[in-house]
């Protein structure tokens, strides 16, 4: 799936105001094809982990998918990185 330069700043946009899952889940693609940048398994999987506790049931497919390309320690981070995401949101 592409995004155009527009979508891919609504994305990013969207984590400062008040993303919902999609949101999220658009990051993790984003982040997970390096569209916009290089690609960056542990933020994906951060932003699909996300995106899945906030209802995403793309998100948890693609997480799944992902988690079982990653190393054991890369997941732990992600999943680190997403709890600290989560902290400075409420």
């Amino acid at each position: 799936m592409a995004f155009t330069d527009i979508e891919t700043a609504e994305a990013h946009q969207a984590i400062l105001s008040d993303p919902n899952g999609d949101d999220l889940c658009k990051l993790g693609l984003l982040y997970s094809t390096g569209q916009g940048g290089a690609i960056d398994f542990v933020e994906a999987h951060k932003w699909f982990n996300l995106a899945a506790l906030m209802g995403s049931e793309a998100a948890k497919h693609y997480r799944r998918e992902l988690s079982d390309e990653m190393d054991p320690a890369d997941v732990a981070t992600a999943q680190r990185a997403a709890r600290e995401w989560l902290s400075t949101r409420h």
